[in-house]
Parts: structure tokens; sequence; C-alpha cells
């Protein structure tokens, strides 16, 4: 049996089989961080490829705490007729839409926006302190505002049509900030015990759900590790995963690493054990433990790229979901695919520019995918063979003209 193809369901919402794509940043959107028809024509092309879930790249709460240029930003219900249509193209092709809603915290490029904050003032490692700069500390009132937009995007959200949210609580984001004692070095309610740590992603959640409907799916996306010595460790990952399952989340996507240690690109894959690389998945092993304390479904992302692997996962009991990202960037009918019993096509590899201070970082695995995005929104094929380097320069290209445009608008609005 291709379990692959079997469908399932949380709350009220059947997902029709069990792959999920996971949220890769689009970089579509306009400087006020608007939808448009780029967003319908790339999530059509997911939808009509058999997809039955599609989780979308980084949406902000915030306006003035983007973490690209180009990212969707919900604080109102300005784009709510835009949202409506992306929201109703996933229904019309049966594909789940899941909103994933987050706050950068320190991981914002200088200049981007007017200041960078976070639950401590902790700099980056000496490699990218020149792209991302020491944030200021978040007061106790501003945590509650951030908590607060959260849960004014998700009734949006809901309101738009779509089926849920996921909140980002991994890779190095606020929720991941906060959990990480290397990020988070408070010593009030919102820090020092992993249970003072946890804190806010609780709140978070119960704000959501207080602000959503029963059927409303709430998902989040968690590390097994941040890969990062003095890091959060698994004891306290278990007891973050057990925390917010008992407190009602429907769905954990596991992931892993930060912008300082990217192991959600796979960097670390060369470091497994030869037996875990043959399973595929990254974090495989670790879903296997998790499994042990927790109820609700489980996501894993990273790594597959067969149909016997990913059915073997799913026989396990170890996820529930197949989450893929890459491979979608460049093969827009996967899904289809993989349910016929075809394997993933285009074997994913480091993008490297060559240029050293570039290549050492992350940032390639997410930009060089945005290229094609935007590619694919346009109606048009994607383009394995598109070069890095290009990428490169053109994304810089529009991080300066995104930054002089911020620092016009700040003066306009002081």
């Amino acid at each position: 049996m291709n379990q692959i193809a079997q469908p399932i369901t949380i709350r009220n919402t059947t997902f029709k089989n069990r792959i999920i794509k996971g949220a890769m940043s689009e970089a579509l959107a306009n400087y006020e961080g608007q939808p448009n028809d780029l967003h319908l024509g790339l999530y059509g092309a997911w939808a009509k490829g058999g997809l039955g879930c599609a989780i979308t790249g980084n949406v902000m709460v915030n306006v003035g705490a983007k973490n690209e240029p180009g990212v969707v930003v919900i604080e109102t219900e300005r784009d709510l007729e835009r949202l409506k249509e992306w929201a109703a193209l996933g229904k019309k092709y049966g594909m789940v839409q899941l909103i994933q809603l987050s706050h950068p915290g320190r991981q914002c490029p200088k200049g981007l926006n007017k200041e960078t904050v976070a639950p401590s003032a902790v700099p980056f490692s000496p490699a990218l302190a020149t792209m991302f700069g020491t944030p200021r500390e978040l007061t106790h009132d501003e945590i509650l505002d951030i908590i607060n937009r959260f849960a004014t995007a998700a009734r949006i959200c809901e309101k738009a049509g779509f089926e849920g949210v996921q909140l980002h609580g991994a890779h190095g984001y606020l929720i991941s900030q906060f959990l990480s004692p290397l990020t988070n070095k408070r010593t009030d309610q919102w820090g020092g015990s992993v249970e003072n740590r946890t804190r806010f992603l609780l709140e978070v959640y119960k704000a959501v759900r207080e602000a959503t409907s029963e059927n409303f799916i709430i998902s989040v996306k968690l590390n097994s590790a941040d890969f990062q010595r003095g890091g959060i460790t698994e004891e306290d990952v278990i007891s973050v995963f057990k925390a917010i399952d008992e407190a009602g989340i429907d769905l954990i996507e596991i992931s892993g690493g930060t912008y300082e240690a990217p192991a959600m690109a796979g960097a670390k894959a060369d470091k497994r054990k030869t037996s875990t690389i043959a399973r595929e998945a990254y974090f495989l092993d670790f879903a296997e433990k998790i499994r042990q304390h927790v109820k609700c479904k489980l996501m894993v992302t990273g790594g597959f790229r067969t149909v016997e692997g990913m059915n073997a996962a799913l026989a396990s009991g170890a996820c529930d979901f197949i989450g893929i990202a890459r491979p979608l960037a460049v093969e827009t009918d996967l899904t289809d695919r993989l349910i016929a019993g075809q394997d993933v096509r285009y074997a994913v590899k480091p993008i490297k520019t060559g240029l050293p201070f570039v290549d050492k970082m992350a940032i390639m695995e997410i930009i060089w995918y945005a290229a094609q995005f935007k590619t694919i929104g346009k109606g048009k094929k994607p383009n394995p063979k598109l070069s890095p380097l290009v990428v490169f320069f053109n994304y810089a290209k529009g991080n300066i003209k995104a930054v002089v445009k911020g620092r016009v608008n700040s003066r306009k609005s002081a």
C-alpha cells in the first residue's frame, strides 16, 4: 500500500494525502507585504500538482519586523480580499493551506527595519555579524504586543478561509530565540528555566486558540536541536514538545538548526550515521523518540527523496506527514508523481556561488529557491540549472533597494 496517498483528518479538515509542502521563503510581496498574483500562480501550480497541504513561507505579524524584502505581512484586514482568493485556490483543488506566522526577532538584515528586537541583546557570531546587527531586548509590554499580533493575524487567516496556521518556532526565529538559552538571557518570567523559556510559545498558542474557532488547525514548527554549543538540550527540547502537546497543539513539524548552524538546509547531513542516511530524513530518529512523549500529529521535513523512504517513515509510526520543500521548487507536480510511485527527479545539492563569505551561510538555500518561485508564479517552468551567482547579485540589489526605501519611509514617518 502506498501510504503517501492515504487521507488523514485533523479536527474537521481532511488532508487528501500525506504530503505537505514545508515552508520556503517566496519573497514575492511588495514592500508593504501584500500578496499578489504571483502567490496565486505559485500555490495554484502546487495545488494542480496534487499536493495535500501547503504551508506558506514566513508571513510576518509586524511590518516593522521583516526578515527579508518581499515577505507577506498580516497585521490588519487590508488584504483580506486577496487572502480570500488565495484560500479559495486551495479549496478548489482540495489542498489544505496553513499560513506560517512568524516574527524574526534578531534575524533581520541590517538596515531592513527601523530596529531589531529579541528576547535578549545577544549578537551574532562573527561570521554573520556583518549582516545581522545586535538586537535590542524586548520589554514585557512589547512581548505581550507581539503575542497579540500572532492572534490577530490568525483570526484574519481564518476569516479569509485558510484551514489553519503554523507558528514558526524553529530556525532561530523569535519563538526559537525565547526557547534557546543562547539567545534568551532574561531573568524575568520569560527566561531562565525551560518552563519560563517555553512561556512565550505557550502564550502565543493560547492567544491564537482563543482568537479562532474550535475547528481551526494550529500547528507549530520546532527544532529537534539548534546544533550550537550551549544551545537548548535534548532534555529541554522534549520538555517543550510535551508542553505544547499538552496545551492542545494539532500538529508539530520537526526540524532543526538556525542561521548560524543551518541544519534545516541539510548542512549536518554529512555527519549523520550511515543507517540514518539510508532512512533519508534528517530528523526521523528524533521523531521516533518524541513520538513516545506526544499525542498530536507529527510531520518530518528534510531529506526525503524516495517513495520507499517516505512510506517506510509513515509505516513506522514515527510521523504522520511527509514534509517536502526544495524538490517542489523544481517539480511542481511532484506529489502526483510520488503517489504514482515515482521518486524525486532532481537531487538536492548545496547551492554555491563560489563566494566564501556567502557560501558559509544558509542564505543561498533560501533565495535560489525563491527565484524559482517567481518563475513558477509567472506561469513558467522552473529552471534547475539557474546560476546561484546571478541569483545572489539580484538578491543583493533588491536588498539595497529595500533598505534605501525603508530609510526614506522612516524619515517620512519621523
